[in-house]
């Protein structure tokens, strides 16, 4: 383990704030972006080797060239013993909010603990065994997608089995330097769910590796956590920057584009329009059978977007099995990304909320939805008193900057 210690914290000087390192481009077919499963199988799995493995793993779970992290993992020797599954399952295929029963892993025979079914986080008894936990799942960098809650209640279970902790990083699609909207109320005002656990405020500006870290040093009892960073990443890389493939972290997130929308349409889900979910494009395909598309359209206006009239009809598939306006012709807008280092995608989402209140036909889609989706009363609130899209905004960043300053100890790039 202190070969694999003393490579990581290399890793981590090298690419740490402040320092410059060279980027490996893409020769020899290399992605610009080398992801901790790929530094792991570099080093052929290094001190890991002869350790029993716990792996958290989903569909994105892989290198560039598509091989999955279970393959990979066993094919360096190491010895991988029980897979846990987050929401949509091992293999990515359940639609959102849909519970996922554990069993055993078809491909490759191994059982498999489901953290979106009867529980949320590793019992005792699943981590029975286990020399290390090792988390590498594709994270969306917005605090109500599920994996970001996921990641910190396995830190939580391992500290407890005393059992080590290792995040195989992976890059931010929204960035490293983007941090938008509110932290959460306290959890006596919002109770804590799956999408309001992670730390600091809605689009958080960190990588899993970091929010570990973050997390950990935390704690009263920290966890044994070695992150094993990535290569060539920088706080300033969107998706298409990295120079990798897009794989799906989950059936309706389907696009880079639809990632740097989502944690702002993504806000739709609270109301009775739709998000897109049914559609070819969710999050970026919003609308209602009741909206009138031009009056909207000229109501709305975020950084980086452009919005366009559409009309589309919601239908049922394994991605959505139950999508809001089934069957139904929805007039709406469909989202475009203009400038990828400009967007402000919160803005967006409260820009959107914003005109959707003006129709007589809008609804919450249940009480208190909106404040379960962002972990918070404010914006709710503020909505319903009138407050302009632009007070709303900037009435989250003196907690913006507060992150800022408390989260330095944690980055790793």
């Amino acid at each position: 383990m202190r070969a694999l210690v003393a490579a990581v914290l290399a890793l981590a000087a090298a690419c740490a704030p402040g320092r410059a390192r060279q980027a490996p481009g893409t020769a020899a077919g290399r992605p610009l972006v080398g992801v901790g499963l790929e530094e792991v199988e570099a080093d052929r799995g290094g001190a890991l080797r002869g350790k029993r493995l716990g792996l958290v793993v989903h569909r994105a779970s892989v290198t560039a060239d598509g091989r999955h992290a279970v393959d990979v993992l066993r094919g360096a020797g190491l010895n991988v013993v029980r897979l846990f599954s987050p929401e949509h399952g091992l293999r990515g295929e359940a639609g959102a909010g849909v519970k996922v029963a554990g069993g055993v892993d078809p491909q490759s025979g191994l059982p498999v603990v489901s953290l979106y079914g009867d529980k949320t986080q590793p019992s005792p008894e699943d981590l029975r065994g286990l020399d290390a936990l090792v988390f590498d799942l594709q994270d969306a960098g917005v605090r109500f997608y599920t994996y970001s809650a996921t990641m910190l209640l396995c830190q939580e279970a391992a500290a407890a089995a005393g059992v080590e902790f290792i995040v195989l990083d992976r890059p931010n699609p929204l960035g490293g330097e983007r941090v938008e909207g509110p932290v959460r109320d306290d959890p006596a005002v919002v109770p804590l769910s799956l999408v309001s656990r992670a730390p600091g405020p809605l689009v958080h500006g960190l990588t899993f590796g970091e929010m570990a870290r973050l997390a950990n040093a935390r704690r009263a009892s920290p966890a044994r956590v070695v992150v094993v960073p990535m290569r060539g990443w920088r706080r300033s890389m969107t998706w298409p920057d990295t120079g990798r493939p897009w794989v799906n972290p989950s059936p309706n997130l389907r696009s880079a584009e639809a990632a740097l929308a989502y944690p702002g349409t993504a806000l739709l889900e609270a109301t009775n329009a739709t998000e897109g979910r049914g559609t070819e494009a969710p999050f970026l395909l919003l609308g209602a059978p009741w909206l009138a598309p031009p009056r909207w359209l000229a109501a709305v206006r975020a950084p980086g977007f452009s919005l366009e009239p559409a009309t589309f009809t919601p239908r049922a598939s394994e991605a959505a099995p139950e999508p809001k306006h089934r069957d139904q012709e929805c007039h709406g807008v469909r989202v475009r990304v203009t400038d990828p280092a400009s967007a402000r995608p919160y803005a967006l989402g409260v820009a959107l909320l914003h005109a959707l209140r003006s129709d007589p036909q809008f609804r919450w889609r249940r009480e208190g939805a909106l404040d379960w989706l962002v972990g918070t009363r404010r914006l709710r609130e503020a909505l319903e008193r009138g407050d302009s899209v632009e007070q709303i905004v900037a009435s989250d960043e003196a907690g913006i900057e507060a992150w800022r300053r408390a989260r330095t100890g944690s980055l790793l790039y």
